[in-house]
């Protein structure tokens, strides 16, 4: 019989595929005639982890576990037994639906050819830390208080890793990693890799596979052995990258609490899983709030709430609140910006696309316009910084399909952005950008936005796409570029210039950095429509200043967008207000 001793000498493809974990019954495994450190718990911000393999029994674990503070998400790791724990307290506790993999340090291989665009740093400062939180908490993640990650930004025990765009120095991922030598000097010399993620809006290909990466690197440079991780076993795209970096699956389980944080891994599929997130977002803090839900339409996003022999439909943000009158002043664009004007506010210049002539004289007037339906939603067909009288017909019959009136507006320049109100108040505000791709130098410009788009599907459950239509042909033929070119590597462009999230474009939040004159413009718009939930397009030249157009206003916003802004809690205030929560804290 092998020795724990024998075991840490083995070849990696000799060694268990799982921690040498001690049998319960005969107590703590020995290494090399050494008892390994008993009991550990390392605080990682978000909750503890509990090395369940270096407790005495089954009760020590359950126990620790149910210590869990508020707001906290404790796991306990390292199980081989989880159903002899669960045993102990089966209403209190369950078994993560997760899967755990390894990968052996000295099988890895590092690659020279990093991605470009974006750098890896540790953490430096306060910014940073309410950046990570953002991510996470946009993730529904557990957030951390900023003052534990600057405390341990130097620890080499814990470590908390942030991917910067090298441009901007935005931060778009994150990731922690564990040293458990360091920790609890692991004679196995493990390690680990913890809360990884993404911000939903970053064009950068490869920020989760370079982080992994990283965290893999150093902790093969500080001596350890292997480096392993929790997935959930349906997140298939996370696993298909572990894959591909060499890590394999081991027989090892996790514990968590029945807490309001775990709730959706342990109280099984919703009966309204079919609906989209802007949806969702909505149903499931009225679940929260202890609201009947009847979903009347999935598809469509139909949804009844019920509270107090009160009962409103839904469409999404659409209400029952909001009047037919309110609805059809924002369905109709040229009717939107008659009542915006009338009422004060910045409008641009537009008129209805008919006489060849009079569209020739606008264009000429104004050198660039915007072509669009006069009714549509969702950024579909239109045409932004259109300045040729050939490139505008052929926007105006782009925009005229399905049989709508098109509109040729004044194109203002400068950044893009969503103001949203409920109740007649600001609740979020976000920049949009329009979708950018970097270039590989292996790939076409048609296979890059096609990647891109696919990435842009699974982050925000299939609402936003890249159209390979005539208006992305258009902007690539004025950057100089046909969608069979190779994009140099490192050569970022956009691709289109409409900012609509529905188009590919991405979202970044700005609510508290607005200029108040900007968000007072919000709420007379909002008033002088008479509608409670609305979300105004703003072309502002900064969102600090206070000069603005106001381009469109939308009576279904999409509230998921802007997640972590509380608008899904503001929006059930308004249709139930006995029902009222304070702003959440992440």
């Amino acid at each position: 019989m092998k020795t724990p001793h024998d075991l840490l000498m083995a070849s990696p493809r000799q060694r268990p595929i799982g921690p040498t974990v001690k049998n319960w019954e005969v107590g703590p495994a020995t290494y090399q005639g050494r008892r390994v450190k008993p009991k550990v718990v390392m605080d990682c911000g978000w909750g503890r982890l509990i090395f369940a393999h270096t407790f005495t029994g089954p009760e020590e674990v359950a126990s620790t576990l149910l210590q869990e503070r508020s707001g906290q998400r404790d796991i306990a790791f390292y199980l081989r037994d989880p159903h002899v724990v669960l045993a102990l307290r089966p209403h209190k506790l369950f078994l993560d639906p997760s899967h755990t993999f390894r990968l052996w340090l000295t099988d890895y291989q590092s690659v020279s050819n990093q991605k470009s665009g974006f750098m890896i740093t540790p953490i430096q400062s306060e910014a940073d830390a309410m950046a990570l939180n953002w991510i996470y908490a946009a993730r529904d993640m557990v957030t951390i208080d900023p003052g534990f990650l600057i405390k341990h930004r130097r620890s080499r025990k814990l470590m908390y890793l942030l991917a910067k765009d090298q441009a901007t120095h935005e931060v778009i991922g994150v990731i922690m990693g564990l040293n458990h030598h360091l920790i609890f000097d692991d004679p196995e010399k493990g390690s680990s890799i913890w809360s990884l993620a993404v911000a939903r809006h970053t064009y950068h290909p490869g920020v989760g596979e370079a982080l992994v990466r990283k965290v893999a690197e150093l902790m093969k440079v500080r001596g350890c052995s292997y480096v392993d991780l929790s997935v959930l076993h349906d997140n298939h795209e996370a696993i298909a990258l572990y894959r591909k970096l060499g890590f394999h699956r081991i027989p090892v389980f996790a514990i968590k609490t029945r807490n309001t944080i775990n709730e959706k891994l342990f109280s099984g599929p919703s009966p309204d899983q079919r609906l989209n997130p802007y949806a969702t977002i909505i149903v499931n803090e009225a679940r929260r709030r202890g609201i009947d839900i009847d979903v009347l339409d999935p598809e469509a996003g139909y949804f009844r709430l019920t509270f107090g022999g009160r009962s409103i439909t839904c469409r999404e943000s659409l209400s029952e609140l909001t009047t037919a009158i309110a609805m059809s002043r924002c369905t109709d664009k040229t009717l939107t910006r008659r009542v915006l004007e009338e009422a004060g506010l910045s409008v641009p210049a537009q008129i209805m696309a008919n006489e060849r002539k009079k569209n020739r004289e606008f264009l000429a007037k104004y050198t660039s316009i915007v072509v669009k339906p006069a009714a549509g939603e969702q950024g579909t067909g239109v045409s932004v910084d259109v300045r040729t009288i050939k490139d505008m017909n052929s926007a105006i019959a782009l925009a005229g399909k399905g049989g709508n009136h098109v509109i040729l507006e004044q194109y203002v320049k400068g950044e893009d952005l969503r103001i949203v109100l409920i109740n007649y108040a600001v609740v979020a505000a976000a920049v949009r950008h329009p979708p950018r791709i970097t270039g590989t130098g292996n790939h076409t410009i048609a296979q890059l936005i096609e990647r891109q788009s696919q990435r842009r599907a699974r982050l925000t459950g299939g609402e936003s796409r890249i159209p390979m239509d005539w208006e992305t042909r258009r902007c690539m033929k004025e950057s100089g570029y046909a969608l069979t070119d190779f994009l140099p590597k490192g050569k970022t462009i956009t691709v289109r210039k409409t900012a609509n999230l529905h188009t590919g474009g991405t979202i970044h939040d700005v609510t508290a950095k607005i200029h108040p004159d900007l968000a007072a413009a919000a709420v007379i718009g909002a008033k002088a429509l008479a509608i409670p939930v609305v979300g105004f397009d703003f072309i502002v030249t900064s969102i600090s200043k206070p000069n603005y157009v106001i381009i469109e206003a939308n009576e279904r916003p999409g509230l998921a967008n802007h997640e972590p802004q509380p608008t899904a809690e503001r929006y059930i205030d308004l249709l139930f207000p006995q029902t009222t929560t304070p702003t959440r804290l992440r």
